[in-house]
């Protein structure tokens, strides 16, 4: 399928830009980043409650957004985990917001969103570390938030579908606490492109995140010493995927994370795990949260409202 229309005019406002993000100092490309999101995505839907609160994480204290749903059952709620995307460098709570209060809503559920530390500023591991403690803190204090700790469930966009997996592996592992659903949009699950996938070729192609885009993202946010064996940056890695949560997988056709999301899910389903795989045809990276303007941002987003639904309900 060629690309969508929709799509194709994202993609053509995006590249308008004189000056493209990877040529911008980190602080700078993050603020023109929401700047452009912001009036693409959905107007955020009202709930009952928002509160932001600090947690103390391995280097200091880790910023979480917590949303309560509107209208919602009486009793202890499921809580779903969200960690936005923006290659480690860029994206932000506030970005995703409008998606997670619909998912609040939606889903019947507290919706916990980490503001985990970014890049150049934090490397490599700072991310990470932030995000698992932000996930255990979660599972440790899920009742005293009104939330059922029985049912947990971790999700995220691009970098964060790389945390959101790197965590459901790590709390496997650990036995500490275990998640019932995994959300993974576009994921990073081979963050060196070592698979050598299908769709890697499209680093080459106009499709926004390009080789020169990754390349900057790995400047900034890897050190010198990385390990690229590093399982955290590449759940894909891993040699045994028994017993992780269910998940549902978003991929894009245009995007060069297309067949990384697709091969992890082969991975899962191999192990025993069930999955449930969509490709959105004619899509680019990113298209998840520019609600207002791409149809396919809103049937994923049903889709994964109605994925956590049936989890839930167990």
């Amino acid at each position: 399928m060629p690309l969508h229309p929709q799509a194709q005019e994202l993609l053509d406002t995006l590249t308008s830009s004189p000056t493209p993000l990877n040529q911008m100092p980190p602080a700078e490309a993050r603020a023109a980043y929401d700047r452009f999101i912001e009036p693409r995505n959905y107007d955020p839907d009202p709930v009952a409650r928002v509160e932001d609160r600090e947690i103390e994480g391995p280097h200091g204290p880790v910023s979480l957004r917590i949303i309560w749903p509107a209208d919602a059952p009486d009793g202890p709620l499921p809580i779903f985990i969200f960690y936005h995307g923006g290659g480690f460098v860029i994206g932000s709570v506030e970005s995703r917001e409008p998606q997670c209060r619909k998912i609040a809503n939606g889903a019947e559920c507290i919706v916990v969103a980490p503001r985990y530390r970014l890049a150049p500023e934090h490397k490599f591991p700072a991310a990470h570390d932030d995000a698992w403690a932000a996930a255990q803190w979660v599972a440790a204090n899920a009742a005293a938030l009104g939330g059922d700790p029985a049912r947990l469930a971790i999700g995220g966009d691009s970098a964060g579908g790389n945390l959101a997996a790197m965590i459901s592996q790590r709390a496997h592992e650990s036995g500490a606490f275990q998640f019932v659903h995994q959300v993974l949009v576009y994921p990073s699950t081979d963050f060196f492109f070592s698979l050598d996938l299908p769709s890697y070729a499209l680093l080459d192609e106009a499709y926004f995140l390009n080789r020169q885009q990754i390349a900057w993202y790995h400047e900034q946010f890897l050190p010198d010493d990385v390990d690229r064996g590093d399982l955290r940056l590449g759940p894909a890695l891993a040699t045994d995927f028994g017993g992780l949560p269910p998940a549902l997988i978003i991929t894009a056709e245009f995007d060069p994370l297309r067949d990384d999301g697709k091969h992890y899910g082969e991975l899962l389903s191999a192990a025993g795990v069930p999955v449930e795989h969509t490709c959105y045809d004619g899509m680019i990276h990113g298209f998840f949260h520019y609600g207002k303007i791409i149809d396919a941002a809103t049937a994923s987003l049903e889709q994964v409202i109605d994925a956590l639904k049936r989890a839930f309900a167990g």
